[in-house]
């Protein structure tokens, strides 16, 4: 029975510390409130980064409709950097008004094709704004992103949420995308830390942005190299709520696996790199938001720690009360089940509350399965670039 007991404890322990975090910031989330910023007139020059590779299926529609923005055209810039496209998508490009910049590596990464586009942009812009190629702005994103810029800032997230809901893959990933905004962007806002960023619908200062980049070569997690790199300089990251970008969600369940088996290599990659570093700028020198995000790294993934939750709750209690123990650990149990429970509940947006998410349930224990095979086949996968293919879904 001790032996049995100090387990139950330690599981107690991990998985009490992994649900207190994302608790916090769920219960935070619910006071967010939007800043609101206004244009004084100082229009900034933008320049909308949007790297692809074999995005031909996509990026001419994303080009299109990102050149429709309610901006004036003369200051800003849609900048397609093409990797591995077809001739053919290579001559509908040209014949739009955007800047097309070809480039070609023997191992492709983001990080790459930013930097080698930038290298060859020869306009002084004030704005660097990344988008995914799949990616398509809401009417408004670059004018709300210009009117941020006027308070002095170095880097804004906007909020990134779904194009597409046409299968349960992609409805579960769509909730994932707002469980993340609302705890890792609105959650951490409220407490006076900075948002994550996530690798698109997202805004720097452009000379700053350039700089910070050159020396970056990561092949997975370009956008968390640079987060560290802010935040350990002490600069905040804030949140615009209603800078809409819709973003295609994954709509197979091997696309799924191998999209978290990339974040997942690439979380654990920085966490190893960065978290004594960070632990040592907390003591030091007080900063919080550098030691939190090498935290957010090790934080089980939010669908693998649900079921994790759920299953071993409903074992242990079952255990517990076969063996006749203390009681006390059945109610710890319980009270572990519910805060996880709850903060799921705050996190998802009212919207998914209906038929159509819960059908799209059903899938998620082969998606808790396929996150556990992720972890198993980590190994390797921050070492080579994982690409995520994508259809031609409208929003």
């Amino acid at each position: 029975m001790e032996i049995f007991n100090v387990f139950q404890i330690i599981v107690l322990t991990f998985l009490g510390l992994a649900v207190l975090y994302i608790f916090i910031f769920s219960i935070a989330s619910l006071f967010y409130k939007e800043k609101k910023y206004n244009n004084i007139n100082n229009d900034k020059k933008i320049a909308v980064l949007v790297p692809g590779y074999k995005e031909d299926a996509v990026i001419v529609e994303v080009a299109k409709l990102a050149l429709k923005q309610d901006y004036p055209s003369n200051l800003f810039d849609v900048v397609i950097i093409a990797d591995s496209f077809q001739e053919t998508t290579l001559h509908k490009l040209r014949s739009l008004p955007l800047k097309l910049i070809e480039v070609s590596f023997e191992n492709s990464t983001k990080a790459k094709a930013l930097n080698k586009a930038m290298e060859r942009l020869e306009r002084d812009y004030d704005i660097a704004v990344v988008l995914d190629a799949d990616n398509v702005m809401a009417s408004g994103f670059l004018s709300r992103i210009n009117a941020v810029f006027e308070q002095n800032v170095v880097a804004v997230q906007g909020h990134r949420t779904a194009k597409n809901v046409n299968t349960s893959w992609a409805i579960l990933d769509a909730i994932s995308e707002e469980i993340n905004n609302n705890i890792f962007r609105k959650g951490h806002r409220v407490l006076g830390l900075s948002s994550a960023i996530i690798g698109s619908g997202m805004a720097f200062s452009y000379k700053y942005f350039k700089s910070i980049m050159s020396n970056v070569d990561a092949i997975g997690g370009f956008d968390k190299e640079i987060e560290l790199i802010m935040l350990k300089e002490g600069r905040k990251i804030l949140y615009l709520n209603d800078a809409i970008v819709y973003d295609e969600k994954v709509q197979k369940a091997e696309v799924f696996g191998n999209q978290r088996r990339r974040w997942l290599s690439a979380q654990l990659h920085y966490f190893r790199k960065d978290i004594f570093i960070a632990f040592k700028h907390l003591i030091l020198k007080g900063n919080v938001d550098y030691f939190d995000k090498a935290i957010q790294f090790i934080q089980p993934p939010r669908v693998l720690l649900l079921g994790a939750v759920v299953g071993l709750s409903f074992i242990f209690v079952l255990m517990n009360r076969f063996l006749d123990n203390n009681i006390a650990y059945s109610i710890a149990w319980v009270a572990l089940f519910a805060s996880c429970f709850l903060s799921f509940v705050f996190s998802v947006p009212k919207a998914f509350y209906n038929l159509n998410t819960l059908k799209a349930l059903a899938s998620l224990p082969r998606g808790m399965f396929m996150m556990l095979l992720s972890l198993l086949k980590i190994k390797g996968a921050n070492k080579s670039y994982i690409h995520t293919p994508h259809s031609s879904e409208k929003t």
